[in-house]
């Protein structure tokens, strides 16, 4: 009988230890937030449903004090808000480079129609900037010369200078 009071003692105090997470949950909707701030959903709805759906379980669990689960949650709803809010980021950037790249091309038009000699010419570097040194038959430095796999050797091994077989560097491979 005393080991059974002492099991539900114990319970009831772990219980009660787990202080409410309202840390997380506060972090957890200032993310939230920025992610809506920021487009998300119009750059990455579907990670901002996770992170929404997410905090709605986390404040239901808040409510029937189950904080270790409201606390796991509100950190789940976080992530999910940070990975909308870089991808919102990341759309709205690659938005205005392609916007910048129509807004150049009309612009390459336009000064086409206008000087129609200057078409299908390749445009002058501005003076002062060197030229650009040809990219065609430029070879790898030797040293990057790869040779397939040792056998055993754990990887690809470069190829010495000299002709010579090549030796194991890696630090702990074995033969």
């Amino acid at each position: 009988m005393q080991g059974l009071t002492l099991c539900a003692l114990l319970a009831l105090g772990g219980c009660a230890s787990v202080p409410p997470p309202d840390g997380a949950m506060n972090m957890a909707q200032i993310q939230l937030q920025a992610a809506r701030d920021a487009d998300a959903a119009d750059y990455a709805p579907v990670d901002l449903g996770f992170a929404q759906n997410k905090f709605q379980q986390a404040q239901a669990a808040m409510a029937s004090r189950k904080y270790e689960d409201a606390a796991n949650l509100a950190d789940e709803a976080r992530s999910d808000a940070e990975l909308a809010l870089a991808k919102a980021r990341l759309g709205a950037a690659r938005a205005k480079i392609q916007s910048k790249v129509d807004e150049n091309s009309r612009l390459r038009e336009r000064m086409e129609q206008a000087h129609p000699e200057l078409s299908g010419q390749p445009s002058s570097m501005p003076t002062g900037l060197p030229a650009a040194a040809p990219t065609g038959d430029m070879p790898a430095p030797s040293s990057s010369v790869l040779q397939a796999p040792l056998p055993g050797a754990g990887g690809f091994q470069t190829v010495p200078q000299d002709g010579a077989p090549p030796t194991d560097t890696h630090q702990g491979a074995q033969p």
